[in-house]
């Protein structure tokens, strides 16, 4: 046994430091968030004690996913950098990197998505799913307040993975790095509807090529709000037309609708 720990403490001390703080820290980040900074979190602490008589109670747990998740995934893993790694945040993404293809990459990237988000928000999975905050289809300043916590929520989600993740293993696993931060990533995608799931594979290579290729998580923000926003303003305007088409005549009837 004395040999076995001796081997043991051995291999420990050959290991990299920041590949192994990365590591550590990105599983006992998740954790947190999955158990105190989640909606069930809320709905079990205060769901049915503080905000038990408030209409916006639904829109209150969401910014409290939303805005927990940032801390948690945003500002922690920052402060882990500066003090514990000890290095520039600049290294991890957080800056506009190589802004010119980034941006012109971002754009055809959601423009290319637009016809898709048209074509699945008929699908039933995603009339039902989005938005995720129902009382957003009636109310335009509730789905901006959601869509606004979204994009705070997205910045968080974007940084663990393509930034801190990402960029804190590239040193070591160089490529390998895109696909490693890919597999949490889908994990994560379990139990939404089947063809978002199997997308997430393919969308995590895609982000995670974009930011290693342009030295920025930020171009994952813009794409993957980019595409959150658009299934949710289509499907608001599915539902608030009653128009479940994929055909031109339902595109323009949801226009015209737009402006009753």
């Amino acid at each position: 046994m004395k040999d076995e720990i001796k081997k043991l403490v051995a291999a420990v001390k050959t290991l990299d430091r920041k590949v192994t703080i990365v590591f550590i820290s990105v599983a006992l980040l998740q954790t947190i968030s999955w158990y105190y900074t989640s909606r069930s979190f809320f709905r079990k602490n205060f769901y049915y004690t503080i905000f038990k008589d408030n209409p916006d109670v639904g829109l209150y747990e969401y910014l409290y996913w939303f805005i927990g998740d940032f801390i948690t995934f945003f500002a922690i893993p920052l402060l882990l950098i500066l003090f514990l790694l000890k290095e520039r945040p600049n290294k991890y993404g957080l800056q506009l990197g190589d802004s010119k293809l980034g941006f012109k990459l971002s754009g055809y990237f959601i423009l290319f998505m637009l016809p898709l988000l048209w074509i699945v928000s008929s699908f039933p999975e995603f009339v039902q799913k989005y938005p995720h905050l129902a009382t957003a289809k009636t109310s335009i300043s509730i789905l901006l307040i959601f869509e606004l916590g979204m994009l705070i929520y997205m910045t968080g989600w974007e940084f663990i993975w393509r930034g801190y993740m990402l960029f804190g293993l590239k040193d070591k696993f160089g490529y390998y790095a895109i696909f490693i931060q890919m597999i949490p990533f889908v994990i994560l995608h379990n139990g939404k509807p089947d063809i978002e799931t199997f997308s997430a594979i393919l969308g995590a290579l895609a982000l995670g090529v974009l930011a290693y290729r342009t030295g920025s998580f930020i171009y994952g923000v813009i794409v993957h709000f980019g595409i959150m926003f658009g299934i949710d303003i289509i499907s608001v305007l599915r539902y608030r037309a009653n128009d479940y088409g994929i055909g031109i005549d339902s595109f323009i009837n949801i226009f015209v609708k737009l402006f009753d």
